[in-house]
């Protein structure tokens, strides 16, 4: 019987037994850091003078949080005041994932702009839905109607 997959995570020595199951010696192996993860990346788009982030990647702590608030605020510092979020391809997010998405819809409203979010995977939307981010900053399944609503400043 194998051990749960959370198991490859720690460090286990062969012939001792996790949570009741025996570890066998073969079974073993060892995974180089960082195997199993999504790297975070940001591709610009534009649709006329409309920026569009697509972003890839889990957006949580040391992976992507990091990074997207680095970009939202050089766009910001750049002069751009509408800004879509795409998350097509964003898998999982956590509570520093939040807090970017927070602290770049807050930037840009300080300065009459306006954030949004497009294309949210079931698991992401249901998390910005349990933590009620969804009140604050919108979200859109059509990029057409999510480019209305940020061109209406």
């Amino acid at each position: 019987m194998m051990p749960p997959p959370a198991v490859a995570w720690h460090v286990i020595r062969a012939g001792r037994s996790y949570n009741g199951f025996r570890i066998d010696p073969k079974e073993v192996r060892a995974r180089p850091s960082g195997e199993g993860r999504m790297n975070f990346s940001i591709n610009e788009r534009r649709r006329g003078s409309l920026v569009i982030l697509e972003l890839n990647g889990r957006l949580v702590m040391g992976e992507g949080s990091e990074e997207l608030d680095k970009e939202i605020q050089q766009r910001i510092q750049g002069g751009i005041h509408a800004l879509v979020l795409d998350c097509a391809h964003v898998p999982a997010v956590d509570s520093q994932g939040i807090k970017s998405l927070v602290r770049g819809a807050i930037s840009l409203q300080k300065r009459d702009g306006k954030m949004v979010l497009l294309h949210l995977t079931p698991r992401v939307r249901d998390v910005l839905e349990l933590t009620r981010l969804l009140t604050v900053i919108e979200a859109f399944d059509d990029e057409d109607a999510a480019a209305r609503s940020v061109s209406d400043l």
